[in-house]
């Protein structure tokens, strides 16, 4: 597999994944179930991980699959392999607040070099080229020749005037108390893995996160942000957040634009 051959899927992948989950979101009802967890599911998050893990399957054979819906491929180890969310932020989703996204990812010796993250109710694509570099697509988005691409960079930040994004269902005050010992301008709220791309576009700076995540939650977005020269680091040793770890769950993380004067915990 290259990367020349994997981008035009995975964003194909994601589109198509995206018109699956707007059918389900715009009809007048959808089903809610409760995983094993009590985090709720819904028909899209499998209607769509069905279709994406079906995809990469016949694609891409060869290569580990792990996906947050099939909970078979949790038990399977390495530190190279494709993840998937095929619904970040279903509680975005079923309250009908739009801030919903498709996560597709390559991770690389616990690394996450190329991913996409496409919302399809706002209608924005951020996916990693061939070339590890971090495009938005703008206008029509057609599956199989992509758009307009505005390559992105993230911000030069102004530590005395910073912009902050924070979880839009999972914030607290833990979060509020560390984002207090900034210098803030402005602090916005994001679902989903969008919070990511904002950071990667350059409307905000920073982005800690307190509180528990999945590897397939942040894979894409972290490539996104990588792409556009962003970091991620764990929030108590401020070192590279990595993937591929024992039940692929998260530890506290804090993304940002090189250039933040990050505090400790």
């Amino acid at each position: 597999m290259t990367y020349d051959e994997l981008i035009p899927v995975i964003r194909r992948l994601a589109l198509e994944a995206g018109d699956k989950i707007m059918e389900i979101y715009e009809a007048d009802d959808f089903d809610v179930k409760a995983k094993s967890d009590a985090s709720p599911v819904t028909e899209a998050d499998e209607a769509a991980d069905a279709l994406i893990s079906d995809g990469l399957r016949a694609a891409f054979p060869d290569m580990m699959l792990v996906t947050e819906e099939q909970a078979a491929s949790h038990t399977q180890s390495g530190s190279t392999f494709l993840i998937v969310d095929p619904l970040d932020g279903t509680k975005e989703f079923i309250n009908r607040r739009g801030d919903f996204t498709v996560n597709i990812a390559l991770v690389e010796d616990g690394v996450p070099t190329r991913g996409v993250v496409y919302a399809p109710a706002k209608g924005r694509m951020f996916f990693t080229g061939a070339d590890g570099r971090t495009v938005e697509e703008t206008g029509a988005l057609h599956k199989d020749t992509p758009g307009d691409l505005r390559p992105l960079s993230v911000s030069t930040p102004d530590n005395g005037a910073l912009m902050v994004v924070a979880s839009k269902s999972h914030r607290d005050q833990a979060t509020d108390d560390y984002i207090g010992k900034y210098s803030v301008k402005d602090s916005k709220s994001a679902g989903s893995s969008l919070k990511f791309c904002l950071v990667a576009t350059g409307e905000a700076d920073l982005y800690p996160r307190l509180g528990r995540t999945m590897e397939w939650d942040t894979a894409a977005g972290h490539a996104v942000l990588a792409g556009a020269g962003g970091k991620v680091v764990r929030f108590d040793t401020h070192e590279p957040l990595t993937y591929g770890k024992d039940g692929f769950a998260n530890p506290f993380f804090i993304a940002y634009a090189p250039g933040v004067d990050l505090k400790d915990a």
